[in-house]
């Protein structure tokens, strides 16, 4: 099983969600941790360059899960959580990969 890693503003994420979409995303990240090859594959989006990051979908793919597998240390770094909307998600998870 992987160890999960959560950057520091991932909290500010989780308070922009609703209850039961909070609930959702720890379901699912608890899915991560025992299978992180569950996500999608991220390359280039809109200019932003996510290679090497996945996605997952919550609350029937208005919600994504962006984050990064360390395999050499069983790590699943969770890097963004929020919606897809005006690629916003995306947009953090780019910056905070920096």
């Amino acid at each position: 099983m992987y160890e999960l890693k959560y950057h520091p503003l991932l909290e500010d994420d989780l308070r922009q969600l609703n209850n039961s979409v909070r609930i959702e995303v720890f379901k699912k990240l608890k899915k991560i941790q025992q299978s992180p090859e569950l996500g999608l594959p991220l390359g280039n989006k809109n200019n932003m360059n996510l290679t090497g990051l996945k996605k997952v979908y919550v609350a029937k793919k208005q919600v994504r899960i962006v984050y990064e597998i360390i395999d050499n240390i069983l790590m699943v770094h969770i890097i963004a959580i929020g919606k897809r909307e005006e690629m916003e998600v995306y947009k953090q998870a780019e910056k905070r990969r920096e």
